[in-house]
């Protein structure tokens, strides 16, 4: 028998909690041993709850039971999560954790400290939920030189952005009906704002390219400035808006951002709706592939952490190489980033057109019938720092109202 401990009874820390209890004949058939949750960490009182009889509120009791052989981190945030982990792993205890936040921060030092006293750091749901991405880029595609991993990573924001498309709403009214769903927290900014699939990118670079993407340097754009002409003019377009966290290598450097893109309908990621996820990779050999399911969620994070959990049983005594170390990721400055940008303008259209065929190459135009005071610009490709001076020069003629960037 492996006993297991799990720390935070929270949304995916029960979920594990019951995907045990629940599928405890496979989980046991799968991990060639019998798994046993002896402890689980939490401030709180669960009274009544079966929960009830394996509560601790002290660390110490899982970091002194040399029985526990896997912790499991689903406390969220940085601190105290880390100092637990650290611990745990210098105890010779194995993790698996759901926490993008103490992954983005300390991957690769946990990474190293597992490799050192011979167990597994394991973060499988850290990115994209349930959808099984960690293990394929560590062990399926290590044949494949990554070019491209881009991703739908927070499903607040795909649902968002998907009932403002189909329903005509605008972002505000979606929010609150969000939050009233559960899919978005009371303090929505960490989705909205791209921060949460900033990290998610940050931890999806770092393993394609094998160093630490530094999440802070990544250039991350929300979606608080969509609005529903926006959708509009994308229907107009044949075209989706999708908060995408990309990253790239380009012949002159690394490339990685989080922002809103308008995206053609024959691309992979635009057909993703609601609140599920969805991850591209690009391998020089293997070519596309493309990872889809449910990014959020008690049970489907709660499955990957658990998948986890039984590759930390099977590993027992063995550490499994994970291809990240701490040295930092050069991240190419964004003013060197090839970009294509769908530009709306209000003002006198026919002046806008014609400053627009000057300062962007070949560019296009779209409107919408009933708006006589507005015009789109699509541009050509070119480098954002480019766009950006362009941009300057056009605000004299026009009334800059968005910019979104077209095609990851």
């Amino acid at each position: 028998m492996i006993n297991i401990a799990i720390m935070g009874y929270g949304t995916v820390g029960s979920g594990v909690f019951e995907v045990i209890k629940r599928n405890q004949h496979i989980v046991n058939k799968k991990a060639r041993e019998e798994i046993n949750v002896k402890y689980v960490l939490d401030l709180r009182e669960f009274p009544g709850l079966p929960v009830e009889k394996v509560l601790t509120h002290n660390i110490d009791d899982i970091l002194n039971d040399d029985s526990v052989k896997v912790v499991v981190e689903v406390m969220g945030g940085v601190e105290p999560a880390y100092t637990f982990v650290k611990s745990a792993l210098l105890k010779g205890k194995s993790v698996a954790t759901s926490n993008k936040a103490l992954v983005a921060a300390h991957g690769p030092e946990l990474l190293q400290i597992a490799r050192e006293k011979n167990v597994n750091f394991f973060f499988e749901a850290s990115v994209g939920g349930g959808i099984p991405i960690i293990r394929p880029l560590n062990e399926c595609l290590t044949a494949d030189d990554i070019l491209e991993i881009s991703g739908i990573l927070n499903g607040t924001t795909n649902f968002i952005l998907t009932k403002m498309a189909k329903e005509g709403k605008e972002f505000g009214q979606v929010l609150k009906k969000a939050q009233e769903l559960g899919y978005a927290e009371k303090d929505p900014t960490a989705d909205i704002e791209g921060h949460d699939a900033c990290r998610k990118i940050a931890i999806l670079s770092s393993l394609a390219f094998g160093k630490t993407a530094n999440f802070e340097e990544i250039y991350t754009e929300g979606i608080t400035n969509i609005t529903g002409k926006d959708m509009e003019y994308a229907k107009e377009l044949e075209c989706e808006i999708k908060l995408v966290g990309t990253s790239k290598k380009l012949s002159n450097g690394i490339s990685a951002m989080v922002a809103p893109f308008m995206l053609s309908k024959n691309h992979p990621l635009s057909t993703v709706d609601g609140v599920f996820n969805a991850i591209f990779v690009k391998g020089n050999v293997l070519g596309d592939t493309m990872y889809y399911g449910s990014g959020a969620g008690s049970l489907p994070t709660a499955s990957a952490v658990v998948s986890d959990v039984i590759d930390a049983v099977r590993h027992m005594g063995e550490n499994v190489h994970i291809d990240w170390i701490d040295e930092k990721l050069e991240i190419l400055e964004l003013n060197y980033v090839p970009v294509k940008a769908f530009i709306r303008a209000g003002g006198d259209i026919k002046r806008i057109k014609t400053e627009s065929k000057v300062l962007f190459e070949g560019c296009e135009f779209a409107d919408l019938d009933y708006d006589d005071d507005e015009v789109a610009i699509i541009t050509g490709q070119e480098t954002e720092g480019s766009l950006k001076e362009k941009l300057e020069i056009l605000r004299k003629a026009a009334d800059i109202r968005n910019v979104i960037r077209m095609d990851v």
